[in-house]
């Protein structure tokens, strides 16, 4: 669920994944990064731009923001689709979390200007104000919910991939991965799962596995594809496009849904009007648009909560 800037489609294919950012912290973030699908295409059909502002949710909004107009939004960049990403001018920023947060200002009559943030630094920038909210495919998790208020718009979750000649089928339970080499994103609620459930595998007599947090994505598939790392754990919906752009590896299963949702500073005034903005956009049919679009329509949800209690498989 990060930031750095790729200059081509052909580069964004390769580091393909979650939504992660720029830094190694578990060895080989300047490895090369696996060959991309030649054919693989950004999707940039506009759903967006006809949709018009909804007096009733853009009147929920707290008067200064309706004066002025605009809110400043954090976004993580470095993925690939449907996560946020570059085009090959390495401007233009595209994605789910993008449509969807430019979908909802349309809604809501403001612009929402926008900064690229790492993905690890998007939470705590919120607290302190640097913020007015953040886009990156955050899950909405119950520590999350401690300090961080959400409004959900889809639903991902947590995953695996592997190369194709891993033993694993299907990881049903962490202890599968006991001895093995995960590598994830940094400051993503993949980490928090892995790093909070090592204990399990002392208790059942085997090795520890060990957590690889890279800060880019394509140091998480460089070291899967090279060997370094023997699973990948990152969201689902990342994992799917990921794995089809690379040859020799494979998504296993879908381990945890979440709730995605933008975040905001804990007591935000802005989460019912940006509530309302969602749930417009699933009335007036752009919702599905965006997810058709991205390829994630199993990832819709029937209706936008504020800081829904965490999902429990």
């Amino acid at each position: 669920m990060r930031t750095t800037s790729l200059t081509s489609a052909f580069a964004l294919i390769t580091v393909a994944a979650l939504g992660l950012t720029a830094c190694d912290s578990g060895g080989g973030a300047d490895d090369a990064a696996p060959a991309a699908a030649e054919n693989a295409e950004i999707p940039t059909t506009d759903v967006v731009s006809a949709v018009t502002k909804d007096p009733s949710a853009a009147g929920l909004l707290p008067a200064d923001v309706r004066k002025s107009g605009s809110l400043k939004i954090a976004v993580s960049v470095g993925g690939s689709p449907p996560n946020s990403t570059y085009l090959p001018d390495g401007k233009t920023i595209v994605g789910q979390d993008i449509d969807f947060a430019n979908a909802v200002g349309k809604v809501l009559g403001i612009e929402l200007d926008q900064e690229v943030a790492s993905f690890e630094a998007i939470l705590p920038a919120l607290d302190s104000g640097k913020y007015d909210l953040g886009t990156g495919n955050f899950g909405v998790t119950d520590e999350r919910r401690k300090t961080i208020d959400f409004v959900t718009y889809i639903n991902d979750g947590q995953g695996f991939a592997v190369r194709k000649d891993s033993d694993l089928k299907k990881v049903t339970d962490l202890k599968q991965l006991c001895g093995l080499n995960v590598a994830t994103g940094a400051g993503t609620t993949f980490e928090a799962t892995l790093e909070q459930n090592k204990g399990i595998c002392e208790k059942a007599g085997k090795k520890a596995y060990d957590v690889k947090t890279y800060s880019e994505s394509s140091a998480v598939w460089s070291s899967l594809q090279q060997g370094r790392s023997d699973v990948v754990m990152s969201t689902i919906n990342g994992l799917r496009y990921a794995v089809a752009q690379q040859e020799g590896l494979k998504f296993l299963n879908e381990f945890h849904r979440l709730d995605v949702g933008f975040a905001f500073k804990k007591g935000t005034p802005l989460a019912p009007a940006f509530r309302a903005a969602v749930n417009k956009l699933i009335a007036n049919g752009t919702y599905g648009k965006i997810l058709k679009k991205w390829g994630t329509t199993p990832s819709a949800v029937d209706t936008s909560r504020i800081s829904p209690p965490e999902i429990k498989d």
